[in-house]
């Protein structure tokens, strides 16, 4: 039988094996914060979905990679608001995806959506959340108009914020454009019925009717409906200088090919952000976009030496190149994780509401430059860029940077 001091010096040995062998001391876990991602991601605009969807989760990727904010991990949720029956966005499929997001209390920030349409479904069930919403590309005016304070923040302050201009000043600096660089005496307008097509296109025949241009009919496009030719037929007889188009891609891939076929080339045509896409050359490709005008609510500096860096890592890693909307998404990115640091650097619980209020008073340094907002949510810097589609044969037919090529600063009112 062993001894009682051989039992006690047994156990000794045991218990000291034992604490050589304990697992490491766990740490804390980072707190997870997820940002949502609502893009049109099926239809007419699902390759401008996937380079601002991309562009969010880099932004996302290289917060976590530097460790942007101590303690905190971030993740991207990723909904899409298009569906197959609509072919493009779809606002209730909007509204659906942003229940979700208020559902998920991790959820304290969201960039997107990219469509006026689904925005305005969204933001009123935001508002009610506290859940800051920041939009690389959704321009309607209305939904940061105060007069609109009932409907779009009916729970009091501001969640929807733009890292662009909206279409008050795209479309009139575009209507500018017509009438002070193209000399254009005489404007047909048409636009593909939905919140942004509408409301771009009012802007632009109230200025171009202001500068003289005179406006000879409107028409309202479904952009469901395969045949426009019986409208085009119309406008060939009046003999218009230009045509606008307000509207997505959906319709505009139709517009484009049909205006070739029908109207005199001579005839300037002109749209848009919501033209600006890969399917607009994959879609309706060369000759009938030849020449065609559009509009981006914002600086072009996706070509710009500034952010060379920035392109080349993008290349690199998602095998496309990113254009201006892409990086005003990966911006609207950053401000949300700036905002999630300066709440957490000033020892604030981490809840939607504060989150909200730093973005409303955030000016941060981005790839854009300063974006700083208004008491509304807009951004205070008010830049329309022009661009002219001209056939790059030397550049894939969906590289929307090289097929679209950039003319300048649209001229403000």
């Amino acid at each position: 039988m062993l001894s009682r001091r051989t039992n006690l010096l047994a156990a000794s040995a045991f218990v000291a094996a034992a604490m050589f062998s304990l697992p490491p001391v766990a740490h804390a876990a980072d707190t997870l914060v997820k940002i949502g991602i609502d893009a049109s991601l099926t239809g007419g605009d699902a390759n401008e979905a996937e380079l601002v969807k991309n562009g969010v989760l880099m932004a996302i990727e290289e917060a976590n990679a530097a460790k942007t904010v101590k303690g905190v991990k971030f993740e991207g949720y990723v909904l899409d608001d298009g569906t197959a029956t609509a072919g493009q966005y779809d606002p209730a499929q909007a509204a659906i995806n942003m229940r979700k997001f208020v559902a998920d209390k991790a959820v304290l920030g969201e960039v997107g959506p990219q469509m006026s349409g689904a925005a305005k479904a969204m933001i009123p069930i935001a508002s009610w959340a506290n859940l800051a919403m920041i939009t690389e590309s959704a321009t309607n005016p209305a939904m940061t108009d105060p007069q609109n304070a009932a409907q779009y923040r009916p729970n009091g302050k501001p969640v929807f914020f733009r890292t662009v201009a909206t279409d008050a000043f795209q479309g009139p600096y575009m209507a500018n454009y017509f009438a002070d660089v193209l000399k254009v005496k005489t404007l047909y307008v048409l636009d593909d019925t939905g919140a942004y097509g509408e409301g771009i296109a009012d802007s632009v025949q109230a200025q171009a009717a202001k500068k003289g241009i005179k406006i000879l009919g409107r028409d309202k496009l479904d952009p469901k409906a395969a045949d426009y030719s019986a409208v085009f037929t119309k406008i060939k007889e009046l003999n218009p200088d230009a045509i606008y188009f307000g509207g997505v891609l959906q319709a505009g891939v139709k517009v484009v090919k049909q205006a070739y076929d029908i109207l005199p080339h001579t005839v300037i045509k002109g749209a848009g952000d919501g033209l600006f896409g890969a399917e607009l050359f994959t879609g309706a490709g060369y000759p009938a976009a030849e020449g065609w005008y559009a509009t981006q609510a914002g600086p072009h500096v996706s070509e710009d030496k500034s952010t060379e860096q920035f392109v080349a890592k993008y290349k690199a890693k998602f095998n496309k190149a990113p254009d201006d909307y892409t990086i005003t998404a990966y911006d609207g990115a950053l401000v949300i994780i700036n905002a999630v640091k300066t709440v957490h650097e000033s020892g604030k619980p981490l809840t939607r509401e504060a989150v909200r209020d730093a973005v409303a008073s955030s000016k941060l340094k981005t790839l854009q430059g300063e974006v700083a907002f208004d008491e509304n949510g807009d951004i205070q810097d008010k830049v329309i860029s022009v661009f002219q589609a001209h056939e790059n044969k030397a550049a894939p037919i969906d590289d929307v940077v090289s097929q679209f090529k950039y003319i300048g600063v649209a001229p403000q009112s």
